[in-house]
Order: structure tokens, then sequence, then C-alpha cells
């Protein structure tokens, strides 16, 4: 199947996989273009099958998934990597559902790529789902700096600037949060600037004070009926746990807690994820940090075939 030919018409799906290998927006360690590949790989040393946690197996419900393969995106200029992504996510997003009794549109998980390529997935969903969207970000950073700074008009778009360019251009709802962060602020003003963006923030530490079980009741509160889409930097995790990032934070959280938290959000209105920022190059020969995102991947694979979103509203898997 060609996910991104408008004339395949007839060719449907409920999820699709769709890889965006640029990391022309980072502004540390490059890498990230790498990612897509490199966590499919990581699928093959993996072990598929029900869920000791959840007793399902999202490959084998009623869901109709595919893998529509990376983007070709151009990496010597941002605005037009931008540009292709954004044409690729509409035409992938815009299909007919395989189940529409089910889920009404389909949706899309994609593998990054840095995270300024979450940018085109959120406008994507805007126009499919005729609404804003609640952002559950996981990440060390918030991502929503202004692009006052920039030295340019094209250096206003990098991988820290886009829920800001995300939230002035409509797409997201006030009632969004940040999850894991530790980095640092640069300006006193980024805290204001950042609720004014519409983001509550749980910093990584609150994990050890509110108990994995707290950080899911507060992103639940927080983003409550809404459509909601899940940004996954795998940065969030510690360096101990996913080495293989372009901007590591110490202090961050394990796998486990990641993953654990992740399942909490069962039954939200999930409508699309991603997990980004994943640079091999760094990675240990274990290949922990490709391994860690592959499973990142599945755990949002699970969330959106457990719970359909639009004619359904409850869920709908079998066990």
């Amino acid at each position: 199947m060609n996910c991104f030919a408008k004339s395949d018409k007839e060719s449907t799906y409920d999820i699709a996989i769709l890889g965006a290998p640029s990391d022309i927006a980072v502004t540390v360690r490059p890498g990230a273009r790498f990612g897509p590949p490199n966590i499919r790989f990581a699928t093959q040393i993996m072990s598929f099958g029900y869920s000791p946690f959840t007793d399902r197996d999202p490959l084998r419900e009623w869901a109709k998934i595919v893998d529509c393969g990376d983007v070709p995106m151009y990496n010597l200029d941002k605005q037009i990597a931008i540009g292709t992504l954004d044409r690729a996510q509409e035409i992938a997003t815009l299909r007919e559902a395989a189940h529409p009794e089910r889920c009404l549109f389909p949706r899309v998980l994609m593998l990054g790529g840095d995270h300024s390529t979450t940018l085109s997935a959120l406008r994507a969903v805007r126009k499919r789902w005729g609404e804003e969207v609640a952002v559950v970000h996981f990440d060390s950073h918030i991502d929503t700096w202004t692009h006052d700074d920039a030295l340019s008009e094209y250096a206003k778009l990098d991988h820290g600037t886009f829920l800001y360019i995300a939230h002035e251009e409509g797409l997201i709802l006030n009632n969004s949060i940040h999850a894991g962060i530790r980095a640092p602020h640069y300006h006193r003003r980024d805290l204001a600037d950042d609720q004014r963006c519409g983001f509550a923030t749980l910093n990584a530490r609150e994990v050890d004070t509110l108990g994995i079980r707290g950080v899911i009741d507060r992103i639940r509160q927080r983003v409550g009926d809404s459509l909601v889409y899940v940004t996954v930097d795998i940065d969030v995790l510690d360096p101990a746990f996913a080495p293989a990032t372009g901007t590591p934070e110490p202090g961050g959280w394990s796998t486990r807690e990641l993953l654990s938290i992740l399942q909490g959000l069962e039954g939200l209105k999930i409508v699309g994820g991603d997990v980004v920022e994943v640079a091999p190059v760094y990675d240990t020969n274990n290949q922990i940090t490709v391994l860690a995102a592959a499973h990142v991947a599945l755990s949002l694979l699970d969330l959106m075939v457990t719970f359909p979103v639009g004619n359904a509203s409850t869920k709908l898997v079998s066990k």
C-alpha cells in the first residue's frame, strides 16, 4: 500500500505507522533522522504477544494496522522537510478508516525524527478531526519557547519551539500537560509563556512524591474528555535508560515508570501519537534506547486500539 498516494483511495487502515526521518531542526546533537528504521529494527528483538500487564496484544485485535514506511524528507531545508511531512500526514490522516463503525477516522503513530515533526502531526489531526487537541507531552524540556530570539525567519522553527507555534496556529487546547520536565528554563518569562500556551507541568521528581498512580491521575484530570495527542520525546527517560538522544538530561524516569504511566492513560480519546528524538548513533551495544522507543510505540498502539475514538465511545477490545 502506498499510504502517501491520493490515488490509492481504496486502501484503508485504522492505524498507520509513519516514519519522519528528519533532524534538521535540532539544536544540539543530530542523528534523529535515523530513528525510524532503528526503532523498527528493535522490534526484531522484542517479544510480541499478550501482555502480562494488560492481557492484550494490540496486533491481534480489531484494528487494521499498516506501516507506511518513511516520508522522503529533504534534510537540507527544514521548511521543505516540514512541508513534505505536512502533506504526507494529511494524506495519511484523511483516508477512510477500515473499520469506521469502530473508529471514525484512521489515526497515525509517528516515529521521529526530531520533535519539530510533531507540528505536522498536530496540523493533520486538527484538519481531520475538526477541533483542537489536548497534548500530553512527555519530555525533559518544555518545548514552548518563543522564537523571539531567532536570528532569522528560517530559524524560528526548531525542536524546542514547535509547541509554541502549534499554540499560535490554534492547534492545541489550554488543558495540555507536560510530564517528566527537568531541563532548566532559559528565561524567567518561559514559565509564563508556557502557561499561556495552555500547559501545566509535572516535573520529573514528582513521580517520587506523587507515585506513578498520582502522575497518571494528574494527567487524566488535566485532559479530561478532550481529544488527546500523546507525544513522547525519548529524553523523558534518564540517560541510563535512553542515552541515544540529542539533548540528554540526567534525573529522568526509568523505562518501567514511563511504560506504567502510559498504560494508565487507557480510555483517553487518543487521536494520534509519536515517539521522537531517538538518535541511534549514541546508543549502547545493547541498543537500549531504540528498544525502549519500540516498547513506547507498542504502548501507544495499545492505547489507540483499546479505545477507538469517534463512533465508538466504549472500550471495544475483547480479551
